[in-house]
């Protein structure tokens, strides 16, 4: 689907490991209401050509800052967590939670 891998628990990919071009990233799923957060971090969203036309996939790369510290990357690793359980429960009927910037 991508030409990557996919990070999953608890029946849910929360994260991709996939190169498009700059070598390979991580990338954390985020919801509509996370979108604006990882933004606001200045993550870009997963995006790649298809025939010429650009396709986007609910992912971000994770801040550059958290990828060298556990510390900093648990509090993103949880929204992506977070987002990729409630695309599940809305999926089956639920109601999604609005997200909040991580904690540190």
């Amino acid at each position: 689907m991508f030409g990557g891998y996919g990070l999953s628990t608890q029946g849910v990919t929360l994260a991709i490991i996939a190169d498009l071009g700059q070598g390979e990233k991580l990338w954390l799923k985020a919801g509509l209401d996370a979108s604006a957060v990882f933004e606001a971090a200045g993550s870009k969203r997963f995006t790649y050509l298809v025939k010429g036309t650009a396709k986007s996939m609910g992912y971000y790369s994770a801040p550059d800052e958290a990828m060298e510290s556990p510390a900093e990357m648990a509090p993103w690793a949880r929204l992506a967590l977070d987002a990729a359980l409630s695309a599940r429960k809305s999926k089956s009927g639920g109601r999604r939670a609005a997200a909040k910037k991580p904690a540190a």
